[in-house]
């Protein structure tokens, strides 16, 4: 009996696909289902759920949409133009869905906005235009933000509004800042036994002439960037000036730690009389010498408005960098040794890292962070 019960409500949910399947009604996004149902038609002009939908679908959807412009009409935010223009281009391309669809066209007869769209469109461009207006001959980089942000949302909507073009560049040159970027300062003091080179110019070279380069690279910034003697020799005005202090540089001398192991292995010494292989069994002791270190440097960004002494960012990057080498010796039957096990003991270079080796790539690691640093500082 409880057989014929699971197969009745297998075939029942076959049949009803097991509510997996909500009909177009039943679902949330009636835009989507409207969509789906018109392509379910165009492929199936008989697929009746399709055919009762649609007209449905319809009348909710415009009911919906024509509900939500009015509301916004009675708002003074600014943001309604946006919100409006959404909702009448759902219309429309419901109304393109269905006009498109000669057996969805039999069951609805769609109403164009279209021309709702291209007035509702202007409306809003002259509305973000009056509102660039306000903040065009404002001094201050915030102000010429929205000056730029709000001509561009005109042109957004009407392509080549009034001259809106124009005081967009306007409002990006008002916002230009000409940043000078500093050498990198080492406050630390670095003297340890063994170690060699010291690499004083390397976070000149690495930090100032990349940066340099690599934000120049792109025009996505109201910025321009520029080193000291480049000011200097431009006479250029510094707005914003960026500092690096490298503080708290830890390199530590190296650890040594001491190991023993040992290896052995099968090897084939011979055949017997029968002729079948005679092995023996060959050892080894390895005793290791490992040397590491972990090396530590915390680098601080300033950002600071020259004129104000205001600071525009401030952020610590840390990093760390971490060196080991292995040497070996061994005793006992080299037979028993694997290739690893030679790769070390033949590993007889002094290969401890010098002062700029570990700046190399203690910088390597922070420069991403920096770069991305100073570009939300001069993002706008």
């Amino acid at each position: 009996m409880k057989r014929i019960f699971l197969i009745l409500t297998v075939i029942g949910c076959f049949s009803t696909s097991c509510g997996s399947k909500k009909g177009y009604l039943d679902r949330n996004d009636a835009d989507k289902s409207l969509q789906e149902a018109v392509k379910k038609l165009n492929k199936n002009g008989d697929d009746q759920d399709a055919k009762d939908a649609i007209p449905v679908l319809y009348k909710n959807i415009k009911t919906k949409h024509l509900d939500n412009i009015n509301a916004y009409g009675y708002t003074q935010q600014l943001n309604k133009w946006d919100k409006i223009i959404d909702d009448y281009e759902y219309l429309q391309a419901t109304y393109d869905a269905i006009i498109n669809s000669p057996a969805a066209f039999r069951l609805v007869t769609p109403e164009s906005y279209s021309t709702q769209l291209v007035l509702v469109k202007d409306s809003a461009a002259e509305a973000y235009y009056a509102l660039g207006n306000n903040y065009i001959d404002k001094t201050g980089r915030d102000n010429a933000k929205q000056a730029y942000l709000n001509f561009k949302k005109a042109t957004k909507y009407v392509a080549g509004y009034k001259d809106a073009n124009d005081k967009m560049q306007q409002a990006y040159q008002n916002a230009m800042v000409n940043v000078v970027i500093n050498p990198v300062q080492e406050n630390t003091y670095f003297s340890q036994p063994g170690w060699s080179g010291f690499g004083r110019n390397y976070s000149n070279e690495y930090f100032q002439q990349n940066l340099l380069r690599d934000l120049s690279y792109s025009n996505r910034y109201a910025a321009k960037f520029f080193n000291q003697r480049e000011a200097r020799a431009l006479d250029v005005k510094a707005d914003w000036i960026v500092d690096f202090r490298l503080r708290n540089l830890d390199v530590p001398p190296p650890v040594n730690s001491y190991s023993q192991r040992s290896v052995s292995k099968q090897i084939q010494i011979g055949t017997d009389t029968a002729g079948r292989p005679v092995y023996k069994t060959v050892n080894a002791n390895i005793n290791t010498t490992r040397e590491n270190f972990t090396a530590r440097a915390d680098m601080e960004m300033s950002v600071t408005e020259w004129s104000s002494r205001k600071s525009i960012a401030f952020q610590t990057y840390t990093e760390y960098y971490k060196w080991q080498q292995e040497t070996a010796t061994f005793s006992g039957d080299q037979r028993a040794l694997s290739t690893n096990d030679w790769n070390i003991i033949n590993n007889t270079n002094n290969n401890i890292p010098n002062k700029e080796q570990i700046l190399t790539e203690l910088y390597r690691k922070i420069y991403p962070r920096v770069l991305v640093g100073i570009r939300n500082a001069v993002d706008w």
